[in-house]
């Protein structure tokens, strides 16, 4: 088990500096140090780890995808490991993020996750997470959406998006109209973007970015859920991932309350 996380965790300081690596490869020589493990065993061993690291406030591995019911033994392992990972994990995160341009923004639209993406009701600042057990520290899947210049980076990329979208349906005077209404009101309007759809509907959108995985849980305040639930079939969340590398984008409509398992965090 040992081995199997220091292998998870040398593979993400390599992912995290956006550097190459062989999952394949790395797969065969951890079975070599396992007497008899298959290499769907190790797989789904590190599927365990990624559900691990979220639940700890840590990004995983894109392709591994997260996979609950790891043993208490496992994450115990996990705790010992994750302390030398803190400081790159940090600047990753606060890591400042310039504006992206597409040729094609339209193609970065993908499906929405199978088993829904879980998410959090942020009433305030949360300051929490992996440390030694027991004991509190930083939620870096938090502080990353807290990163000021990645969200302005995601919203900049949907307006692109959602002025595309209405061209090429031939709606220029509604592309013309769509307004990052972050910027013109603030950030207490309950959501970020003011478009529509193609018969000139009210669309209301709230953006939510990351770097990590398709998996990586959003946070959104109790406020945007209360404006969700009061705007339900002109609501649409849009969640960017994969920012870093090649950003994709999907569409959750209507009342997130129902499209994604949403938990309530306090301040500690």
């Amino acid at each position: 088990m040992e081995a199997t996380v220091r292998g998870y965790l040398d593979m993400l300081v390599l992912e995290l500096r956006d550097e190459r690596f062989n999952k394949a490869k790395r797969n065969q020589d951890l079975r070599e140090q396992l007497d008899g493990r298959s290499k769907g065993a190790v797989e789904r061993k590190h599927q365990n780890i990624s559900a691990i690291l979220i639940s700890l406030g840590f990004p995983y591995i894109d392709g591994y995808k997260p996979l609950g019911h790891g043993q208490d033994m496992l994450r115990e392992v996990i705790h010992e490991q994750l302390p030398p990972l803190r400081d790159l994990v940090e600047a990753a995160v606060g890591e400042p993020q310039e504006d992206v341009s597409i040729e094609d923004v339209l193609r970065i639209g993908v499906d929405p996750p199978d088993t829904g993406l879980p998410s959090v009701v942020r009433e305030e600042p949360a300051r929490y997470g992996v440390g030694s057990i027991g004991s509190p520290a930083t939620n870096y899947l938090q502080r990353e959406a807290l990163n000021r210049s990645l969200g302005d980076a995601g919203e900049a990329l949907v307006m692109e998006y959602e002025r595309a979208r209405l061209l090429r349906a031939g709606r220029d005077h509604l592309a013309r109209n769509v307004e990052q209404v972050s910027k013109t009101v603030g950030d207490h309007a309950g959501y970020d973007i003011h478009s529509y759809d193609v018969a000139g509907h009210d669309r209301f959108v709230e953006v939510k970015t990351t770097r990590y995985g398709k998996l990586t849980p959003f946070y959104i305040s109790a406020g945007e859920v209360r404006f969700c639930g009061a705007n339900l079939h002109a609501y649409r969340l849009y969640r960017l991932f994969n920012f870093r590398k090649g950003p994709r984008l999907f569409v959750l409509p209507g009342d997130v309350r129902v499209r994604a398992k949403i938990t309530s965090q306090k301040r500690l």
